[in-house]
């Protein structure tokens, strides 16, 4: 059974950093390519930023030169680190892995950037 567990989130100020954490069990992350998704109230699931399975990087430009996706592949984790926190960042943020034929996704972790 695959199972991908968000973690990380909660309440940030603004300007601030987190650091999200997706754990997977059942799959390896390198052998996918993972993704940080987000939705925010009233608003379409964006994607935020993917790991290909090739080590390279692709970031929303709402996101591009203040967050960096990496794995760690003895934990089989994937992070996200956002830095210079914006308002407009709060969100549930969802992992997800990808190949051709599989695709899952996690529960997702709320982030709520407040002054």
């Amino acid at each position: 059974q695959v199972q991908l567990v968000e973690s990380g989130g909660g309440l940030v100020q603004l300007g601030g950093s987190l650091r999200l954490s997706c754990a997977a069990s059942g799959i390896i992350v390198s052998n996918y390519d993972m993704s940080w998704y987000r939705q925010a109230p009233g608003k379409e699931r964006e994607l935020v930023a993917t790991l290909a399975n090739d080590g390279s990087r692709n970031f929303a430009a709402t996101v591009k030169g203040r967050s960096t996706i990496f794995r760690d592949n003895d934990n089989n984790r994937v992070y996200l680190q956002m830095n210079s926190l914006k308002f407009e960042d709060t969100a549930v943020y969802y992992c997800n892995a990808i190949t051709l034929l599989r695709d899952y996704w996690g529960q997702g972790t709320q982030v709520t950037v407040s002054s």
